[in-house]
């Protein structure tokens, strides 16, 4: 195996040939689409492979090379004519060693399937004609063998029937933007987001309801206080502002099991990770509670700490120290996803 690619030695032309500008190189590119068409929630899936149609060993950086995770603009995308963006990381690298480099044996192929949608603006509805290209660069780190210049696929069509309006992929408006997150991602996230919007505009209307301070209330935050119950509703308040009115950017590049994590004092991004999407949309530990956890965390919305973690350490603590409770962020996600439910001291009362 060679970084992550299927091997094959299967020997035989392929249609497309690359334009090899480098020591006699000659690998052959072929693109392919998983389906020609697909939905706004579908993966946008193709399959470069790369074949060594020579009888010497051709050299390929590895980074010029397709992976699951792309590392540069290595497909050129356009939409009905027109270039569409590449969302992904642009690196800057040392130059060359000898480690860099793939060695492609004579009929060696190497295959990949890669998800464009995650690292390309692929959610407007259109035709979307995609060619794989790298362009040839210098290479002082080869050892042995040609080393490869220009690779270049066929191009190929992709009809995508998604929205009409462009997905914000940034933090310069208000949001939910994304990154490295795919079409289908993408969908699930702005439902996380507005079951979390939810959550947060429920919590906010019991604590403004005028008995604020019942059983749900006490659940998570301990007995009745003023001091406390102000600081309890101005967090939420900032939670709810957040949600509904702040650039939100959801970041799906993370691979780590836990649900979700961000930078307190670099507001207003939220990576997402394993356990978030194991997870359902409401209810204990859910992905819009998740969200509201995560946004409490920000410096500017209510610099929220993690002092316990599940909802059983959080009850505990509402009753033994409550003060922590009003800022811990786990608290304020149970407060929201009110699993179980908890009638507010109105209902309670009869009112």
């Amino acid at each position: 195996m060679h970084s992550g690619f299927l091997l094959s030695r299967a020997a035989g032309a392929l249609a497309i040939v690359c334009s090899a500008s480098a020591a006699h190189a000659q690998v052959n590119v072929t693109l392919s689409p998983a389906q020609p068409a697909v939905g706004r929630d579908d993966n946008v899936l193709v399959t470069v492979t790369l074949t060594n149609t020579s009888n010497t060993v051709q050299q390929l950086l590895r980074w010029r090379t397709p992976q699951q995770v792309l590392e540069a603009p290595l497909f050129e995308v356009q939409r009905d004519g027109q270039p569409v963006r590449y969302l992904g990381r642009r690196i800057k690298r040392a130059a060359p060693g000898p480690a860099d480099y793939l060695q492609l044996a004579p009929g060696e192929a190497l295959s990949q399937t890669v998800e464009l949608s995650r690292f390309y603006e692929m959610r407007i509805t259109g035709n979307y004609t995609i060619r794989y290209r790298s362009p040839a660069m210098p290479a002082p780190g080869a050892t042995t063998g040609a080393v490869v210049g220009e690779l270049a696929s066929n191009p190929v069509t992709i009809r995508i029937d998604g929205s009409s309006t462009p997905t914000l992929q940034d933090a310069t408006a208000p949001g939910p933007g994304f990154a490295n997150c795919t079409n289908a991602q993408q969908t699930q996230l702005t439902t996380a987001m507005a079951a979390g919007r939810a959550m947060a505009a429920d919590s906010h209307a019991y604590l403004t309801s005028g008995t604020p301070y019942g059983a749900r209330y006490a659940m998570w935050f301990g007995a009745q206080d003023a001091a406390r119950g102000a600081k309890v509703t101005a967090n939420v308040t900032a939670i709810r502002e957040a949600f509904e009115n702040k650039p939100i950017k959801i970041d799906c590049d993370c691979d780590e099991s836990y649900f979700a994590y961000v930078y307190p004092a670099r507001p207003y991004t939220v990576w997402v990770c394993k356990a978030f999407w194991a997870a359902a949309l409401t209810g204990t530990d859910s992905r819009g509670g998740t969200l509201m956890h995560e946004l409490s965390h920000f410096n500017v919305v209510a610099a929220t700490d993690d002092h316990v973690y599940g909802q059983a350490a959080a009850a505990d603590m509402a009753r033994s120290a409550p003060q922590r409770a009003i800022n811990n962020a786990d608290s304020y996600e149970y407060f929201g996803e009110n699993t179980p439910r908890q009638a507010t001291a109105a209902q309670a009362a009869g009112e």
